[in-house]
């Protein structure tokens, strides 16, 4: 499945407009509004979504994510588990009709939606960047956590439990946290998987008269970090091409302006494609028209990779893209098997290639929006005859 997830400033729009393009192409489309909340989408498709696909055009059908049932759906799964707790406190437990979303149940509903789509191609009306950003890195923080809190390796224990219980003198974690554990780690991968599938990709939205270069660098290496791949970035609300020779000298200078930051733009994003619409806003199918005329973006992606230079100087490099990154704000921990690399406001822990994790860490540099982290073999981990041709 092709997911596309459109974020930024006037995405639900733009999501609509792409999503009516690959059903113009006869590609069964399903539309998603995940951050709507003014439901923008349901006034430029002339009807109210729901939680159910609902069809809107041939191959396109168009729905909301339903932050309600994915909770109901939660819970129900832990009923039968809460019950005795909330008994054991006197606790009534809350009615069906009691249930409010409570925070994080976006990003979950997001995940899940994800996961669970049944379309060839998913164009989802996506929360802001940060948020986005910050959800789809989920999946893999919550399997860190559980990996840490409750190990694969303490399922093989379960039958010990009584024994260990005895000798311990407290309770073991009963039968059913093992086996909610399984469960959410089966969840956690499938929404991991389709997160990182290759067919994902993220479009980015800025406004053409209102978006800063050093904001765009931030919110790319953001995506970067967490291995998130951009496809494009679209700039709506565009002058018309022709201002720049409108008599009005103040809109023919303010056209000039704009291609001005276009063309500085476009500059910055390199190979990344940047898709212009400009005004005044024409209909959904306009707007594709003038978005996918004569461009179709695919997920842009540079592979991390270790680059053997133990011949040259004896190291091997780590290399990972990271465009858009600012080395002022580059943090880089070495923590047993791991690299914790903070840029910003973002943080991820990233596990070493097994070549590297008998070597040490010899420095790093940053550079083309690369970074690059040098290591060194450790001798008393190293075998004796350095391998070759590690990548």
């Amino acid at each position: 499945m092709r997911t596309i997830l459109v974020s930024g400033d006037g995405s639900a729009l733009i999501a609509a407009a792409t999503a009516l393009h690959a059903a113009g192409q006869g590609r069964r489309t399903l539309l998603l509004a995940a951050d709507d909340p003014h439901r923008t989408l349901d006034a430029a498709l002339g009807g109210r979504l729901t939680g159910l696909p609902t069809p809107y055009a041939e191959y396109l059908t168009a729905a909301r994510v339903d932050e309600q049932d994915a909770f109901r759906a939660t819970l129900d799964g832990l009923g039968d588990r809460l019950g005795p707790a909330l008994d054991l406190i006197g606790a009534a437990p809350l009615d069906p009709e009691e249930l409010t979303p409570l925070p994080g149940t976006r990003q979950l509903a997001l995940l899940r939606a994800l996961r669970t789509a049944d379309a060839e191609v998913l164009v989802v009306a996506a929360p802001d960047p940060a948020e986005l950003i910050a959800t789809l890195a989920l999946p893999e923080q919550l399997t860190r956590y559980l990996d840490r809190l409750l190990p694969e390796q303490r399922q093989a224990a379960r039958a010990l439990r009584p024994l260990l219980a005895a000798m311990a003198g407290v309770p073991m974690p009963a039968d059913w946290l093992f086996s909610a554990r399984t469960k959410a780690v089966a969840v956690l991968a499938e929404a991991r998987a389709a997160v990182e599938d290759p067919g994902t990709s993220v479009r980015l939205v800025v406004d053409a008269d209102h978006y800063g270069l050093d904001e765009l660098r931030r919110i790319r290496a953001g995506f970067a970090l967490y291995g998130q791949r951009l496809d494009a970035v679209v700039a709506h609300r565009a002058l018309p091409a022709a201002a720049v020779d409108s008599p009005d000298p103040w809109l023919a200078a303010q056209a000039a302006r704009e291609r001005d930051r276009l063309a500085a733009l476009a500059d910055e994003l390199g190979e990344l494609p940047l898709l212009v619409c400009r005004r005044p806003e024409p209909t959904l199918e306009g707007m594709a028209a003038q978005l996918y005329g004569a461009v179709e973006p695919v997920p842009y992606d540079t592979p991390w990779q270790v680059v053997d230079r133990l011949a040259e100087e004896g190291l091997l490099i780590w290399r990972l893209a990271l465009p858009g990154a600012d080395r002022s704000e580059l943090e880089l921990v070495r923590r047993g098997d791991e690299l914790v690399v903070g840029l910003g406001g973002y943080r991820r822990i990233l596990p070493l290639p097994s070549a590297l994790r008998r070597c040490t860490v010899q420095g790093a540099g940053m550079g083309e929006g690369v970074l690059s982290v040098r290591f060194a073999p450790d001798p008393a981990l190293w075998p004796t005859g350095w391998a070759r041709g590690i990548g």
